[in-house]
């Protein structure tokens, strides 16, 4: 196959810890909440020495993070180590792994083509490509399975294609439906992949070069792409894995919709905060990013496909988004994606009615142990269900 392929597990690692910090402005919007109406965020050094305590209780090797609120960055920061072998320190311009992220980001730029008219959710790919989908290469082993014609967008960046994440995983390693289309979550890299296609040969998109001028390029990311560029090299993040043991980063030569962004903490904080705001969307698209496409009643993420039920994702109208995920919590509807590799961590928390959003980059898995103390820190009480994005890990 010519996608990366990425892997569901949680690792641990080592610390170094070397703080900077930075802030970046943001532009007004009328989406923004009235200030009167916010709990008081933590001052920048209560964060930052919150941020290097977690840190120190559990092994993290580099962590950067940024603070949005109202839609405007309030804070950037970045601790430890971009290589530990190299005593490099992580900075806030470091290129570090964007992961999953990727989707979220993906599941935006699709619906500004919504709003253009040249995408409609609910159209099958079928009506668009130029040839069915089992004869492309890499989804021959769907040849004989006709629901491949039910898939949509909206199928897609709701992960209700049936697939499992990465074909991959399966033991014969081909790809099929476990499910059928449209009737229950369950991730899936493989959906993006489908979409991928069709936004490049159906449609006739350079999908890493449109992303870059309608996203990346349009909120001022320096240094954010959906493919390697030579210049990332100067100031790179590798991973670390539950060892300890170094996992350089992997140049990613093709574009991937499922994962390929290399991006920095100052960047994302300028890409949230313009997502969280709406920015280039129609209301109407914004809204859709966010609205329940499909009730999550699993006991956990992952495995993707798991059948069993835990009553506490319908308490919260735990959902899928559009490339996100919903519930409701103690201060309203919030969204989030996640990141996740052997060595690198991510993860974007925004509470809707505040426009605030925590973004955490991570080199070292395991970070992932103190993002639920580090956000409530944070945003406060938000009901973010950790039980169900992480589960064992």
């Amino acid at each position: 196959m010519r996608f990366n392929a990425l892997r569901d597990t949680l690792l641990l690692a080592a610390l170094t810890i070397t703080p900077a910090c930075q802030t970046t402005p943001a532009t007004h919007h009328p989406l923004r909440a009235s200030a009167a109406s916010q709990r008081p965020l933590p001052t920048s050094a209560a964060i930052e020495a919150e941020a290097l305590r977690l840190m120190a209780g559990e092994a993290v090797k580099g962590m950067a993070l940024a603070v949005i609120d109202n839609g405007k960055v309030v804070h950037v920061s970045a601790h430890g180590v971009r290589n530990l072998e190299k005593n490099l320190p992580l900075q806030t311009d470091t290129v570090m792994y964007g992961a999953s992220l990727t989707k979220a980001v993906v599941a935006y730029y699709v619906l500004q083509l919504v709003d253009e008219k040249r995408v409609d959710l609910d159209t099958p790919f079928a009506a668009g490509l130029p040839k069915p989908l089992p004869d492309y290469e890499d989804y021959g082993d769907l040849k004989t399975d006709p629901r491949w014609r039910a898939l949509t967008p909206r199928i897609v960046l709701s992960h209700q294609t049936g697939f499992a994440n990465f074909r991959w995983l399966d033991p014969d390693q081909k790809l099929r439906f476990h499910r059928d289309p449209g009737t229950r979550y369950g991730y899936s890299g493989e959906g993006f992949y489908v979409l991928q296609t069709y936004l490049e040969d159906g449609i006739g998109l350079d999908l890493g070069a449109e992303v870059q001028r309608h996203l990346f390029d349009r909120f001022g990311l320096k240094n954010t792409s959906l493919v390697w560029r030579a210049d990332f090299a100067q100031n790179l993040a590798d991973g670390y894995r539950a060892d300890g043991s170094l996992e350089v980063h992997d140049e990613r030569s093709s574009v991937s919709a499922a994962g390929s962004m290399d991006t920095t903490i100052a960047d994302q904080a300028r890409l949230w905060a313009a997502m969280v705001l709406g920015e280039d969307l129609s209301p109407a698209s914004r809204a859709e990013w966010v609205r329940p496409q499909v009730a999550i009643d699993s006991a956990g993420q992952f495995p993707s496909l798991r059948d069993d039920r835990d009553p506490r994702g319908p308490a919260i109208h735990l959902a899928a988004g559009l490339g996100v995920i919903v519930f409701d919590g103690p201060q309203g509807r919030v969204f989030f994606k996640g990141g996740h590799n052997d060595s690198t961590g991510n993860m974007v928390v925004c509470v809707e009615t505040t426009r605030r959003c925590l973004v955490l980059l991570a080199n070292s898995v395991t970070a992932e142990r103190i993002y639920p103390a580090l956000t409530t820190f944070i945003l406060g009480e938000t009901g973010m269900p950790w039980w169900w994005e992480y589960g064992e890990r």
